[in-house]
């Protein structure tokens, strides 16, 4: 094995490794084989975005050489252009997959999307979506309103929902109802859990005219921990988000099997970490809450049974 092919393997596997971090479980091992390669390609294709965007790829310049991208590491637009490289890489997946062209993808992590894309159907929309949401995250810092914010979830949340249906086979217009309020609770829960980690980077997921309304200013974001208006935000905006996973939650209930527990999980995880920042007073700024695991078991049966 060649040394880049080496370096290759060993980002992959830190990128794939973060699917552990996760509020839910991504690819549990009940489901079938198949099921489990396709969903860890696409999250392997999400986490490699999502690290572009972010700048916490393992060695952005071997990325940057491996999609031809000319801009230097330290360019302004650095980030841009490997998600520019990372979208063109995305065609030589579906050209690959629709056997259109004997040319495969250039990343390893893309190339592991081909059979996926090619045994499911599935369509470029939602894995764009997901370039754009981290696009929209090297221009806007803030989002003025709650709808402002749900806009951005439309691009950074609800296409993985989408994904998920259509390697099960069951994309419906009802399913991607559900689904879309359901992963937008779970970008909003993981936003409220970030606070801290997120104005590192000088973002701002909260709405601003919730800010305004409950009288916190960025200041008080960068406090050691949350004061009394801070955990009242929290509050209010983690009630917001329960309120999308209850109206979701009933997604669970329209399939069966493996794929019901599994929907039941990715809710519960949500549920799980709302109950988590509920614990921790709404101070999510002294430690980042996380989902107790028995918790989060016992709330996924329940779904399970319930259906919602």
């Amino acid at each position: 094995m060649s040394a880049s092919a080496k370096s290759d393997n060993q980002t992959d596997g830190a990128t794939l490794e973060k699917a552990d971090l996760e509020n839910f479980p991504v690819a549990p091992s009940f489901l079938p084989a198949a099921w489990r390669s396709d969903l860890m390609a696409v999250y392997g294709f999400a986490r490699l975005v999502d690290d572009a965007g972010d700048g916490d790829l393992a060695d952005p310049a071997a990325v940057a050489g491996l999609l031809g991208v000319e801009a230097g590491e330290d360019a302004p637009g650095f980030r841009l252009a490997l998600l520019d490289g990372l979208e063109r890489d995305l065609d030589r997946v579906f050209a690959a997959a629709l056997g259109d062209s004997a040319e495969q993808p250039l990343h390893p992590l893309m190339r592991a999307l081909v059979p996926t894309v090619d045994r499911h159907g599935l369509t470029p929309e939602p894995f764009r979506r997901l370039i754009e949401a981290n696009r929209v995250d090297q221009r806007d810092s803030r989002y003025p309103t709650y709808q402002d914010l749900l806009r951005y979830c439309t691009l950074s949340a609800d296409p993985v929902g989408r994904l998920v249906l259509g390697i099960a086979g069951r994309l419906t217009p009802e399913r991607i109802e559900l689904s879309d309020a359901v992963c937008t609770a779970l970008q909003i829960v993981e936003h409220l859990q970030d606070v801290a980690e997120d104005l590192g980077r000088d973002r701002i997921y909260l709405p601003q005219e919730s800010m305004a309304r409950f009288g916190v200013t960025e200041a008080d974001l960068a406090a050691p921990s949350a004061g009394p208006a801070v955990r009242e935000l929290v509050a209010f905006e983690a009630g917001r988000a329960r309120t999308l996973l209850d109206r979701g939650s009933p997604l669970v209930g329209t399939v069966h099997g493996r794929l019901r527990l599994l929907l039941a999980g990715f809710t519960a995880g949500g549920y799980a970490a709302l109950d988590a920042i509920e614990a921790a007073g709404y101070d999510v700024l002294a430690h980042q809450p996380k989902p107790d695991k028995r918790r989060l078991a016992l709330r996924a049966a329940a779904l399970f049974v319930k259906g919602r």
